[in-house]
């Protein structure tokens, strides 16, 4: 059964920086997925920001231009999820999200939330002053 489980979320100043980390089960090799980090506030939709498929081949990241970046440690079998200049409009549980590799998932755009069938249970930053 693939596990995902997010980790690095918290507490921080508008203008800090997180790193959030998803680590996958081994059942669910680098070399045969695609994950992606989505976010949601309270109120609003499940947003997609960046994607990573088969190990970093394939990746998308330009949702928030500028202040997101994914990047992957294959031999630890996670992914990570960089912010900076952090807004408090960024507070919100963030989600790492899986999927088998397939074309079109983390191609043209990092896709929907209803793309991805494994989730994990989500991690809370907090922008505050």
């Amino acid at each position: 059964q693939v596990h995902l489980v997010e980790s690095g979320g918290g507490s921080v100043e508008p203008g800090g920086s997180l790193r959030l980390s998803c680590t996958a089960s081994d059942e669910f090799p680098f070399a045969d997925r695609c994950m992606a980090w989505f976010r949601q506030a309270p109120g609003k939709e499940r947003e997609g920001l960046a994607c990573s498929c088969t190990g970093g081949r394939r990746t998308r990241d330009d949702a928030i231009p500028g202040r997101v970046r994914i990047s992957q440690d294959n031999a630890k079998n996670t992914v990570y999820l960089e912010m900076n200049s952090l807004k408090i409009e960024d507070t919100a549980m963030y989600y790492c999200a899986g999927d088998w590799n397939r074309p079109g998932l983390c191609g043209g755009e990092i896709g929907s939330a209803g793309s991805y069938q494994y989730w994990g249970r989500g991690t809370q930053v907090t922008v505050s002053s």
